[in-house]
């Protein structure tokens, strides 16, 4: 394979995984809040803690918290909770 042909593959490899985690996050249904309802992610993280989550990484997302760890059964995931009810709505 010549250098210009790997470039393009690669290319489209990186474009493939941009697009595709793009999709996944499009299937996220959290209701849409003013920021006034949310409740503090702090509240979130304590909650998941205590329910024996290992919490690594907290986002905001545009309607989701979004919490990247480990679940109760030591399952690495990606799972998004409503800001209002701190209930989970999708684990990736």
């Amino acid at each position: 394979m010549n250098p210009l042909s790997l470039r393009r593959a690669a290319t489209a490899v990186a474009l493939t995984l941009t697009v595709g985690g793009a999709w996944a996050h499009g299937d996220v249904k959290c209701p849409a809040y003013p920021a006034s309802e949310w409740r503090p992610h702090t509240e979130l993280q304590e909650k998941l803690v205590k329910d024996g989550w290992t919490v690594r990484r907290m986002e905001k997302t545009d309607t989701c918290y979004e919490v990247y760890g480990k679940d109760p059964k030591g399952k690495r995931v990606e799972a998004f909770f409503d800001p209002k009810t701190l209930e989970r709505v999708e684990e990736k």
